[in-house]
């Protein structure tokens, strides 16, 4: 860790060099007036709305990552967890294949990783401010994009429950009056495809749409292999699946890790007076690959293939009820969304914005938990996920006097979910236990909200706010056997049959902000808040009482912040700092030992924890010289638990990290030549690293070096031309850059059995070629 730090600490301090060596003194214009230079994106120039209010990202006093459109091209940027690399404290990890279609995020330490949708997310997701409440489809693909928005730490009265650790905002571009189009087509390693376009177009005076669409495939980068014909003499005798040909080219059943995704985009605005802004949203996903690059952790040698490399298959043999059969090693998603905004001006001093959202998906996977060839360790299931959603909510902004503003709106969401399950869990007893869950789980929200901003003095900015949040959340299980016909015979889980857990709860959040505008240059601001994560029920009971009592209450978090916002030397250098200390209460945790539950294997959720979290920030914007764009920034973190229950068992022990990695940096640089009538040539290269992180105590039979994922750098280059005008573009781009071989997830739940595990590998390295031509 300390080589960790003194690295990041001194990559920080070279980026700030060439910057601080411009000009020693201080800016005297007016910090809103457009800054010095000619670079193609201006991060402290951002105008964001975390306050529901468009306010200069240098002007907001909360700890935010903006990024705009043309910075997320310059960094080869085009799904939601890639901008995360660049981001301090935040975690946006694509989760393996036992998940299907999740992304787990947390920020700052705090979030969630379970996609069941009995359990709440901890970073609060936001697409043109209509919140999406699962982690199932949040992978967004940044298509279309103005900017994106990460809102670091407890966001409790602005955006609500479930943004415990912060929130990430993506607003797309809006339908304008002028005619413009793009188009963009890249080709890159294993056929990687991609196909953009958009357009924008008046239909009549005050009436105008946006259109645009996304297509991207390539081939994935993980092998899965026949065991069998790789290995046709194999000790265990497990028998091919297709045919050898002596030479084992034939025996690569598949690529794991491939993309196959197509999303469509639509807006259409109204502006029939300038008081009056309305605007549909409309969009469209479909995803249809191969499951997550995973290879064998732990297990026998001869079930190691290789680090892109798999045996296996998704096959169990026929045991108990169920007949020999395959989970699929497909992931399936579908899923579309539409939403209306309404921005109306009532008088001078009054806005009102309503904004009302419907969204549903389904996602289909199967998991092969053992993840080996081995029929006499088989486990695996069959998952079919339906949800839909939807919200409405007001907001009321006015202008009280010059030195006051105030926003009050009130928030009601209702979703329900539908998780059919086939599960085969042959690691339980002498008897596997199989059975179909067919769960319907109905959740809603309401929510009250109010703002105010005061000025008493010139500098001075007091801001005070408050949300009261009631929610419920009701899960349902459904236990049948395998021909879904009658409530399984043993193992007690028919019990389990018809019965219904319920959570209710509500929670008041605050917050208090005081900021000063020292000069134009500098704004310092202090705060306190508070946030919650929702709480819920037991999604994974073995007995009755797990179910009926297995509820749970939200965890919540008091967070201490101080920070400093500066534009400094003539505007060519945005430097932001951020110092919290966070208190975190009633913490989540699994159970080991569910004696107070009626016994039993144990999957009981509790608040079960107390902890603190703590840290520091720092994030550089420059231009030292006209055409020389340098960003970074570093997060160090530290925590600890002041409270573990003791059932909890050793699954979680007072000297384990609460949050990690410990150490995070990222750095960019990139100059753009100007080659005159001939047009301009950028080169680019970004590095990003992330410290050790620690992952838990399932393998320390194995070796404690399984507690923690290693840490690693990554590079990514980018040379891109553009001719004089502007408007064709054409770069060329290296992801991965020095070939580092990571992983980023990891599954272990059926070590005990199987005496295997595996782990999500991170991409080699790729290269792309794209061209975009804006019209």
């Amino acid at each position: 860790m300390s080589r960790a730090l003194i690295l990041g600490a001194s990559s920080f301090a070279l980026l700030s060099t060439p910057a601080f060596a411009q000009d020693s003194g201080q800016a005297t214009e007016n910090s809103s007036d457009q800054p010095a230079g000619t670079g193609s994106y201006r991060p402290g120039e951002i105008v964001v709305t975390a306050q529901f209010r468009e306010q200069k990202l240098q002007d907001t006093p909360l700890a935010i990552t903006a990024v705009d459109s043309a910075l997320l091209e310059a960094r080869s940027q085009d799904d939601v967890q890639a901008v995360a690399q660049q981001a301090p404290s935040v975690t946006l990890r694509e989760q393996g294949g036992a998940y299907g279609a999740s992304m787990g995020a947390s920020i700052r330490g705090i979030g969630q990783f379970d996609f069941n949708p009995a359990y709440e997310p901890g970073v609060g997701m936001y697409i043109d401010d209509v919140y999406y409440p699962t982690l199932t489809g949040a992978n967004f693909d940044l298509l279309d994009l103005e900017r994106v928005e990460v809102l670091r730490g407890p966001q409790g009265t602005l955006t609500g429950r479930n943004s415990i650790g912060g929130a990430i905002k993506l607003f797309s571009k809006k339908p304008e009056y002028e005619t413009s189009a793009f188009a963009e087509a890249s080709y890159g390693t294993r056929d990687r495809l991609e196909l953009r376009a958009g357009m924008n177009f008046p239909i009549t005076q005050n009436l105008y749409a946006r259109l645009s669409g996304v297509h991207k495939e390539q081939d994935g980068y993980v092998d899965q292999v026949d065991y069998g014909c790789a290995n046709p003499d194999n000790p265990e005798g497990i028998a091919p699946t297709i045919g050898n040909d002596g030479t084992g080219s034939t025996c690569v059943l598949d690529k794991l890790g491939g993309q196959n995704y197509s999303g469509l985009r639509g807006a259409i605005r109204w502006e029939p007076s300038s008081d009056i802004d309305l605007m549909v949203i409309a969009d469209y996903q479909n995803s249809d690959r191969t499951s997550a690059a995973e290879v064998q952790l732990v297990g026998p040698d001869n079930f190691d293939c290789g680090r892109f490399c798999t045996y296996t298959n998704w096959f169990l043999p026929a045991a108990g009820d169920a007949g020999a059969y395959y989970t699929s090693n497909r992931n399936k998603f579908n899923g579309w969304g539409i939403s209306g905004h309404a921005d109306i001006q009532l008088s001078d001093n009054v806005q009102l914005q309503s904004i009302t959202a419907y969204r549903e998906y389904n996602n289909k996977w199967g998991t092969d938990d053992d993840f080996s060839p081995n029929p006499a360790v088989a486990a695996g299931g069959i998952n079919d996920l339906d949800f839909w959603f939807f919200s409405q909510e007001l907001r009321v902004n006015a202008t009280l006097t010059d030195w006051a503003d105030v926003t009050i709106g009130g928030f009601y969401s209702d979703q329900r979910s539908t998780y059919w399950t086939q599960q085969d869990i042959r690691y339980f007893g002498p008897e596997p236990l199989q059975f179909i869950g067919n769960d319907p789980v109905n959740a809603d929200s309401k929510a009250a909200f109010g703002t105010v901003i005061l000025k008493p003095t010139y500098g001075l900015t007091l801001t005070g706010g408050i949300r009261y949040t009631e929610e419920h959340k009701d899960y349902t299980f459904v236990r049948r056997n395998l021909q879904y016909e009658q409530a399984p015979i043993g193992s007690g889980i028919e019990a389990l049959d018809g019965l219904k857990s319920v959570y209710d709860g509500d929670r008041v959040d605050w917050r208090i902000s005081a900021d000063y505008r020292f000069s134009p240059a500098v704004l310092a601001y202090v705060t306190v808040s508070t946030g919650f994560k929702g709480g819920g029920v037991t999604a994974r009971p073995f007995l009755p009482t797990h179910a009926t009592e297995g509820d749970f209450g939200p965890e919540t978090v008091t967070a201490y912040e101080a920070g400093l916002k500066t534009n400094l030397f003539d505007r060519r250098v945005q430097l932001n700092l951020a110092g919290f200390y966070n208190d975190y209460k009633d913490i989540q945790l699994p159970l080991s030992d569910c004696s107070a539950y009626g016994g039993g294997p144990c999957a009981v959720r509790a608040n079960a924890g107390d902890g603190e979290i703590y840290g520091f920030e720092a994030e550089l914007n420059a231009e030292p010289v006209d055409g020389l764009m340098i960003d970074g920034s570093v997060s160090l973190l530290g925590s600890k638990y002041t409270f573990i229950a003791d059932a909890v068992g050793t699954s979680v022990q007072d000297d384990d990290p609460i949050v990690s990695p410990e150490v995070q940096f990222s750095a960019g640089i990139q100059y753009e030549v100007d080659l005159g009538d001939t047009g301009s040539i950028t080169p680019r290269i970004d590095i990003s690293h992330r410290g050790r992180e620690f992952h838990g105590h399932a393998l320390d039979v194995v070796s404690t070096d399984y507690e923690y994922y290693k840490a690693y750098t990554l590079a990514n280059a980018r040379l891109t031309y553009r001719n004089a005008d502007r408007d064709l573009s054409v770069a060329l781009e290296l992801t991965n850059l020095f070939d580092k071989y990571y992983t980023t997830s990891r599954f272990d739940s059926v070590y005990n059995f199987a005496r295997t595990a595996y782990t999500q590998v991170g991409r080699p390295r790729e290269w792309r070629l794209s061209i975009r031509k804006e019209f």
